[in-house]
């Protein structure tokens, strides 16, 4: 989401109301401190997942949100969520895997923070997401620009690569997108050339797994979850 540039965003319940997303307690404790500890900002609460979040609070105005969960849900499929309920989305990160970060810029995050900014950067950034402000970081377009591997597919080459990816036969995929045998060996084909031309081949389908994951087409095996 976005909103119109302003030099003082003021928020218009007397204060911003923000939600945290992260699956470690500590994180989540420590940012109710920092947001409480701003005149302006309101902690309303916080969970491991975007839909438990949901299920606890009741308006909210920007969520602070963690890339990678324990729940293996993917930044897009989180940013979909809340921008469904109108609410914008802030992410916070280590920074260390820059094709999530870049999944979350495309799916309209209005910033990226690393988790080694200071209290009033993130407080600033906070309340000018919890406006609908875009945040502009350089560490976000540095996480950005150094994945330049990160391999982009259209909806229907995404489709073939999830179920194909995840075991189906090429016969069986056909069925489930309604394309022919041949097509989905094409597509196929066509998305292993992405991949090494990108520098990361996938000959295999088990390396196709695996970079379905890396890019967040697909989530994370329970056994590779935090």
């Amino acid at each position: 989401m976005s909103g119109s540039a302003a030099a003082s965003p003021v928020p218009p319940f007397g204060k911003w109301r923000v939600g945290v997303v992260d699956d470690h307690e500590a994180v989540r404790e420590g940012l109710k401190v920092l947001i409480d500890d701003a005149g302006d900002l309101m902690f309303v609460g916080a969970d491991a997942t975007v839909d438990g979040l949901l299920s606890l609070v009741g308006e909210v105005d920007v969520v602070v949100l963690d890339l990678r969960l324990a729940d293996g849900s993917s930044p897009a499929q989180n940013v979909a969520v809340l921008d469904e309920r109108g609410i914008n989305t802030l992410v916070y990160t280590s920074g260390d895997e820059p094709y999530l970060v870049r999944q979350a810029a495309q799916a309209g995050v209005l910033g990226v923070l690393r988790k080694d900014v200071d209290k009033e950067q993130f407080q600033e950034a906070v309340r000018t997401a919890a406006a609908g402000r875009q945040v502009a970081t350089m560490d976000w377009a540095a996480a950005v620009d150094s994945d330049p591997d990160f391999v982009d597919l259209s909806p229907r080459l995404r489709q073939v690569l999830e179920l194909y990816a995840s075991g189906e036969a090429t016969q069986r995929v056909a069925q489930e997108t309604g394309l022919s045998p041949d097509t989905v060996t094409d597509y196929v084909d066509r998305i292993r050339r992405r991949y090494r031309d990108a520098g990361r081949p996938a000959p295999t389908k088990t390396d196709l797994f695996k970079r379905a994951i890396e890019d967040g087409w697909l989530p994370i095996p329970r056994r590779f979850r935090r």
